[in-house]
């Protein structure tokens, strides 16, 4: 595992080949993903607070190559406010993509100009740069019209990857996902629901029973869960996941790891 300068020399020095990619991640559902030609970053939250379990292994300021950015919907943890504009200054050539109908909101209070943003309506599919990235309506605890949460279908330099930030299954959520094509890594959380969390506005998502089930119906080549790790009072046991998997579809490749180590893909 690398660190700050040491972590961004890793990721400038890793050079994948079309089809391949590398993947770091950092936590809850932040992710870098390096493709041949581009640098992503997957709901970055960078931010160092008491509540975390574990320090940020990176510092956005240090982020000068970011080519997108991605936030699934606007909780801290998802879009950190700090952390996007610490990458709006060191990487003035990223975009940042965010559901539709946060884009005015983030804009004004991050001072960002809407030209630096990619705002995506849901069921929307848009071609940029040479990625072409799917907008699916996410399901956080409960669907709404309101368009402010998300889940990333992005395909370029011959990888799809699914971030589906944070979400609950629903009826069609599975024929959308199925209509964007093969998926050859979802990031998906597990940390699941109850009452205990919602009465206290811990708004949830999949449980890692329905993460299974989700991995099953999509057949990506590589899973990744996460939304485990980061709050004391909002976590699961990764390997329960595994278990689980192994036992129902014992052909699928998943990964679970440390934060912040580099993984290529295809190992």
């Amino acid at each position: 595992m690398r660190f700050n300068d040491a972590l961004i020399e890793e990721i400038n020095d890793c050079h994948p080949t079309p089809g391949t990619c590398a993947f770091w991640w950092l936590g809850q559902m932040s992710f870098i993903v390096k493709t041949a030609t581009k640098t992503l970053y997957f709901d970055p939250y960078l931010t160092d607070e008491e509540r975390r379990l574990f320090p940020s292994p990176l510092r956005a300021a240090l982020i000068d190559h970011a080519d997108f950015v991605f936030g699934s919907h606007d909780h801290t943890d998802h879009i950190d406010d700090a952390t996007w504009k610490a990458i709006a200054t060191a990487s003035p050539r990223a975009t940042f993509v965010l559901p539709s109908g946060l884009a005015g909101p983030v804009s004004r209070r991050l001072s960002l100009p809407e030209s630096r943003m990619l705002p995506l309506a849901a069921d929307a599919t848009v071609s940029l740069d040479g990625l072409t990235i799917h907008a699916i309506p996410a399901a956080h605890e409960q669907l709404n019209d309101r368009n402010e949460n998300a889940i990333f279908v992005v395909s370029g330099d011959g990888i799809t990857l699914c971030h589906t930030g944070d979400t609950c299954l629903y009826e069609g959520l599975i024929p959308r996902l199925l209509a964007c094509g093969p998926i050859d890594i979802c990031m998906l959380p597990i940390n699941g629901r109850d009452a205990r969390r919602l009465r206290r506005n811990c708004i949830g998502n999949m449980t890692y029973q329905e993460a299974v089930d989700l991995t099953g119906a999509l057949h990506p080549r590589l899973v990744i869960p996460g939304h485990y790790d980061m709050f004391p009072d909002n976590t699961e046991n990764p390997m329960l996941f595994a278990s689980y998997l192994e036992i129902k579809y014992p052909d699928q490749d998943f990964w679970i790891g440390p934060h912040a180590r580099k993984i290529l893909f295809p190992y």
